[in-house]
């Protein structure tokens, strides 16, 4: 199969490179149309209960919380000076009616909440116009730079201003990272390949596949919300990935030139081995990143949508349109070559060449004590994953921008010096059994909101609002309002007894947080057995053996969980914070490790993938595990360490980002590639291999049958490897 889609595309070279230009224009020109389609949010799940007050509370009440928050700050005059009262009114009152559709201010609301201790500061709370958080944002652009009181410090903040801050920043993050890596990534490789015209070809695939995932974003978002970090998300993957298949596709052609092949006959071969490799990778990575669409939120389904096109067409242009580049240059791939070249050496078989280097020494002694080895390391990756188990998980709000933000600053400047939150409350949302306002129903919605303000943990309840059948109690409470306690006292609320034949939903940011957590929690089982048992198929079809495809997903889980471990101990007990550049918020944010799962799950098998496929190989040619081991990490193991840290460039240039989740993403990563390829692939994998011994590679009779006839294999004939010779099993 994949030997004969090498040949045809030797010879359809010249008309798939100019499909692949033609493709390129479209897909820059249609593509960058997408940042306009994308929106911002989507941490909430939109049939939640929480999100069904809110609802209700948009429909029947006056918008309660607010979108933007403005701090005004005097370093000479306090809320009582005449002309501060008259600038801040006079500003409030001049903005659009048409933008803002409410707002409140002290000397209008009298709440004390709203003045600082030392009476120097106060906020203004500000509803936008819109009907989602995108319109709201276009609404918020629109009186951003009218904000400001002359005389006055001014500090924009709230949900919607920090939202967009966040976005401004990771553009300018995003741009950096790629303005470096770029460069970065082209030197790394010139060092790899000793060329110049080798080094290339990585590149383009990245940036083919990172085009032509912006003009499928688009396409999606004609139909379904976008989140704007996806873009975040293509442009780190589409440029990791494609380097990664495009550097296994260029050292495999090099090598096929090398034992004496040309023209259609190594690019058949390299097709139809590395080839092979990245699209069985392809489609592992791609499932796992799929699995992020089975949760109801926009931001995961989002990563899902860019993730699966940056790899398929990572997978597609390192197939078709880098082999199609080879054949027209040949030889020429090794052009403008910066190393001297060396004197011919005696020529001998490739099997002699590639058993007695330095990975081939380090696999024969990581298997004479496999037992060991496996204990050690694994010994070694439950110790890290050990902080795993105390996870603590918080919301996206201000405190993942930098200290320099606006929005953080106001996020700071509530906490330090303003008593309690004004807003902050849970809300219980009522549809009654009649009118709110007649003394039936009123006598029954002030004993229920007795009831609520009773409960252990509230500092107190009010009705809020009333408006036909509708009704709002709002309960106070002290605290944070995403935490275990609060969580908790949202919970017992909802158990207090509500009026005869009401129904409620409870909103505020509280509950949010609470049904986000319930929806991640309902909805993980799912998506890890989908994965577990999608990535075990597409490997036993690929290996056709029963016991590595469990080994690779269990060798996955203790990478993670290791992985997961570190990430706590840094960014939650906030260890390390000036080392990186971080102020650790206490916790995590919850969707971050579902998308680091999908991520790292599927990057590690496509590790695993390329390991397992060059030992397969061996093992085929020599018929020996140990010697297949050992001969395919020598083959492979210095292109798998090149590949993770190219990966890893702009993955780290992402953790340099002034957003706490940009930056945990990109350490993640890091961590989880150098983790994954240096402990599990090198160390681990060998001395497991040893200890299965041929059973390793063992299937029964009906699935051997069944991967002899479906398997995914180079091809339907017999493998050109003739040239080669056994190895001697070291005893």
């Amino acid at each position: 199969m994949f030997e004969g889609l090498g040949r045809f595309i030797h010879r359809g070279r010249k008309p798939l490179l100019i499909f692949t230009l033609l493709f390129a224009v479209f897909s820059g020109v249609y593509g960058v149309g997408v940042f306009g389609d994308m929106k911002p949010g989507g941490f909430e799940n939109p049939d939640s209960e929480s999100r069904k007050a809110a609802q209700l509370a948009e429909k029947a009440f006056p918008q309660r919380a607010p979108d933007a928050v403005v701090v005004y700050r005097s370093k000479d005059k306090t809320v009582d000076d005449p002309s501060f009262q008259k600038s801040i009114v006079g500003k409030v009152e001049s903005l659009p009616r048409d933008v803002v559709t409410g707002s409140a201010h002290f000397w209008m609301t009298k709440m004390p909440e709203q003045v600082s201790r030392d009476r120097h500061a106060t906020y203004v709370a500000l509803n936008l116009h819109g009907g989602d958080d995108n319109a709201k944002e276009q609404s918020y652009k629109k009186i951003k730079d009218k904000l400001d009181v002359a005389g006055l410090e001014t500090l924009r903040g709230g949900p919607v201003p920090t939202g967009f801050q966040a976005g401004e920043e990771i553009g300018k993050d995003l741009g950096m990272a790629e303005g470096f890596s770029f460069p970065v990534l082209f030197i790394f490789l010139i060092v790899v390949f000793g060329g110049l015209a080798a080094a290339s070809l990585p590149l383009l695939v990245g940036g083919l596949s990172i085009l032509g995932s912006m003009a499928v974003l688009r396409v999606i978002a004609q139909f379904t919300d976008v989140s704007v970090f996806a873009m975040s998300l293509v442009t780190v993957l589409g440029l990791a990935v494609a380097i990664d298949y495009g550097l296994l596709i260029v050292s495999r052609y090099r090598e096929e030139l090398e034992r004496g092949k040309t023209g259609e006959e190594a690019l058949s071969r390299t097709v139809a081995t590395a080839g092979r490799t990245v699209v069985v990778s392809g489609i592992t990575v791609a499932v796992a990143l799929f699995g992020m669409t089975f949760f109801p939120f926009a931001f995961l389904k989002s990563m899902a949508y860019g993730g699966v096109a940056a790899v398929v067409l990572s997978v597609f242009f390192s197939i078709i349109a880098l082999p199609a580049a080879l054949a027209v240059m040949g030889p020429k791939v090794n052009a403008l070559s910066l190393r001297r070249r060396k004197r011919e050496a005696p020529a001998q078989a490739p099997a002699e060449a590639e058993g007695h280097g330095a990975w081939y020494r380090l696999a024969h002694g990581l298997m004479k004590r496999p037992l060991i080895v496996t204990v050690l390391t694994l010994g070694v990756l439950l110790a890290l994953a050990a902080p795993f188990a105390r996870i603590e998980f918080g919301a996206n709000d201000a405190r993942q921008l930098p200290n320099s933000a606006e929005g953080r600053q106001v996020h700071n400047i509530l906490e330090k010096d303003f008593d309690g939150d004004g807003v902050k409350s849970i809300d219980s949302l009522l549809t009654l059994a009649g009118e709110a306002k007649s003394k039936e129903q009123g006598a029954a919605l002030q004993a229920y909101a007795d009831r609520l303000g009773k409960v252990p943990g509230a500092k107190g309840a009010q009705i809020s609002g009333v408006e036909g059948t509708f009704a709002r109690v709002s309960v106070k409470f002290d605290g944070v309002a995403v935490s275990t306690e609060a969580r908790d006292l949202v919970n017992d609320l909802r158990e207090v007894p509500l009026p005869p034949g009401a129904k409620a939903s409870f909103g505020g940011e509280t509950a949010v947080f609470d049904d986000t957590l319930d929806a991640l929690a309902d909805t993980l089982p799912w998506m890890l057995l989908y994965i577990a048992v999608a990535t075990y198929l597409l490997l036993f079809l690929a290996f056709g053996s029963v016991l590595l495809p469990l080994k690779a997903i269990a060798m996955n889980l203790l990478s993670l969980s290791a992985t997961f471990g570190i990430l706590v101990w840094i960014f939650q007990d906030g260890h390390l914070e000036n080392v990186i550049g971080f102020d650790s918020t206490g916790n995590i944010e919850p969707n971050m490790p579902i998308m680091l799962f999908a991520l790292i799950f599927g990057l590690s098998m496509d590790y695993e993938v390329f390991l397992v496929s060059r030992i397969r190989e061996q093992y085929d040619l020599l018929g020996d595990p140990t010697a297949a081991v050992a001969t395919g990490l020598q083959n492979i193991g210095r292109l798998i360490v090149s590949a993770a840290l190219l990966m890893c460039v702009p993955l780290a240039a992402m953790a340099t980002s002034g957003v706490l989740t940009m930056t945990l993403f990109g350490v993640g990563m890091v961590i989880a590639i150098l983790l994954d390829v240096f402990v599990v692939r090198i160390l681990l994998v060998p001395a497991v291999m040893k200890l299965m011994g041929r059973a390793g590679w063992w299937a029964p009779g009906p699935l051997a049958r069944l991967y002899s006839k479906y398997g995914i294999k180079e091809t339907d004939g017999i493998p050109d490897d003739t040239s080669r010779e056994r190895v001697p099993v070291a005893g």
